[in-house]
């Protein structure tokens, strides 16, 4: 027995009792009502995505090699049609999760209009995107059994058993688009209470995953722009917990939270922290300052004072009454912030760095994991990395260490589209092409996320079309760069109106008045020209 076929006689059985007045009830459309709407809550989604990503995180500490991916994206649709290519391309959704990027809700989902990565942007849009998200996934859902239900109905009418079953089969053992999102909450957008109270609201839009980084709230800056302030860790520490908080008030027990250090890049911290006794945690975040030993004669007025090992040492303050680190520290911070946030409630570490470097992130990650074994990052393969020049300078540098002969190339100007096709080109290409894989293999990597590639995508289609469609080609530019690919692509979007939603409606309005429905779908629909 399947689930579709006991609500069936759930619903014949509710029906007897209702007697007739519910003689208008199909008990199979009803099953298929409630087929295409599995998920009734944001808070059963983040249940349901939380045990994918535990189950997930325990495979990859058996294996490496099946690690965990995704694309940021920035709309519903955007998603929803992810998803779909991945169903339609890949058959599984497995290991594929969504990714939202605080930078790209700054950038186009504020209403202040486009907005840098500084925590500026309304906190609600946040977990309007996340509900949003799923919405639009839950849409998919219903799209695709409603075309499985037409052709079960087919199959049914023209008598095919064999061709029902399989159908009938394909509804059964059904995989949903719904999968884990990884959410940016940015800094906590506040004290730890603003965090919490944040995260409660992502987390019933259906987040099983909240990243909290460890910059200042009211200084955050993008993780590759300059000036980043970090807090002490008994700061950080209370974020986290308040976001621990959230998912077990809500009944989320195994939410995800994913500890993300910027020390790579910053030089700057807000405040001293606290610090008891030599060698605790505060007085750790502190060894790191850039201090100047002084003498009691030479205090200035107004002057903050580290008293370590019998020295008194001045930190060197900013004007803008921030305190700066040494400089060449940034790995070791980057390292005690980790062990710090896994042994402080962190399930999964982020490590933002400068540049794609397997051996820098595994350098790290090496010492980390020396402390907690199975340590684990989520790893941006961000867009602000120069990926072509980055490689290419280490398949160069790479030649040099081998002793092969690198005269036909100028390492200061790698980006020469001459270099495409040459052995260095290839080999660049390459490694990038085995990224993911090697770096999950070498430096602990579970989860690779690429923040805003659909930013970039929509730009670059968008020019596509522009470009030719105001000039010469005219609709030829539409035709065949888009709807003819969309067509032999087998691109869902072709039958837009199906897309939309307009099949669903035209069965429900069925199911609603029988016979005497008006229906949109009928034979002067435009789109019966696309089969």
């Amino acid at each position: 027995m399947t689930a579709y076929q006991d609500d069936i006689d759930a619903i014949r059985e509710l029906k007897e009792q209702a007697g007739s007045s519910w003689d208008a009830i199909n008990p199979e459309s009803v099953a298929r009502m409630r087929a295409q709407n599995r998920f009734k809550t944001g808070l059963e989604i983040a249940q349901y995505t939380a045990d994918i990503m535990r189950r997930d995180m325990g495979e990859y500490d058996a294996d490496s090699s099946v690690y965990t991916q995704s694309l940021g994206v920035w709309h519903g649709f955007i998603g929803q049609q992810k998803l779909i290519s991945i169903k339609k391309h890949l058959k599984t959704t497995n290991k594929r999760y969504l990714y939202l990027s605080g930078w790209m809700v700054a950038a186009l989902r504020s209403e202040f209009g486009p907005l840098p990565d500084q925590s500026m942007h309304e906190k609600t849009s946040v977990p309007a995107l996340i509900e949003e998200l799923y919405t639009f996934l839950r849409q998919a859902d219903a799209r695709e059994l409603d075309l499985l239900f037409t052709q079960l109905d087919d199959a049914r009418s023209a008598g095919d058993d064999t061709a029902a079953e399989f159908v009938q089969s394909q509804i059964d053992n059904f995989e949903t688009h719904v999968v884990p999102i990884i959410a940016d909450v940015d800094a906590g957008f506040g004290n730890p209470e603003a965090t919490y109270l944040l995260a409660k609201k992502m987390i019933e839009a259906g987040a099983c995953a909240i990243q909290i980084e460890n910059q200042v709230s009211d200084e955050k800056q993008c993780g590759h722009q300059d000036g980043k302030v970090t807090v002490p860790h008994e700061d950080f520490i209370a974020k986290l917990t308040a976001v621990r908080y959230a998912f077990l008030e809500l009944g989320i027990g195994n939410g995800v939270i994913v500890a993300r250090t910027d020390s790579l890049g910053a030089g700057l911290t807000q405040k001293l922290a606290v610090t008891n006794t030599p060698g605790d945690l505060g007085d750790q975040y502190n060894s790191f300052l850039d201090v100047e030993e002084i003498t009691e004669n030479e205090l200035g007025n107004g002057d903050v004072i580290i008293k370590r090992e019998g020295k008194l040492l001045r930190p060197k303050r900013l004007a803008s009454n921030l305190f700066q680190f040494r400089a060449g520290t940034g790995e070791e911070r980057c390292v005690l912030d980790s062990i710090t946030s896994l042994q402080n409630g962190a399930d999964l570490l982020w490590i933002e760095t400068e540049k794609p470097h397997v051996e820098q992130i595994a350098g790290m990650m090496d010492k980390v994991r020396e402390v907690i074994p199975n340590a684990k990052l989520v790893y941006n393969n961000s867009p602000s990395f120069n990926w072509t020049l980055n490689f290419r300078q280490q398949a160069y540098d790479l030649f040099v260490e081998q002793g092969r002969d690198v005269s036909v190339y100028e390492r200061g100007a790698l980006m020469n589209v001459d270099y495409d096709d040459t052995e260095l080109g290839r080999a660049a290409d390459e490694m990038i092409r085995t990224f993911q894989r090697d770096s999950s293999a070498r430096a602990g990597i579970f989860h690779h996320l690429i923040t805003l590639p659909t930013y970039h995508t929509a730009a670059l289609s968008t020019d596509d079309l522009a470009k030719g469609y105001f000039a010469e080609e005219g609709m030829l530019a539409y035709v065949k760069g888009v709807q003819r690919r969309e067509i032999r692509e087998g691109i869902a979007t072709v039958k837009h109106q199906n897309m939309a939603g307009s099949d669903i409606g035209d069965n429900h309005k069925e199911y609603f008045a029988g016979d005497a429905a008006l229906k949109a779908g009928g034979k002067d629909n435009t789109m019966n020209q696309f089969g």
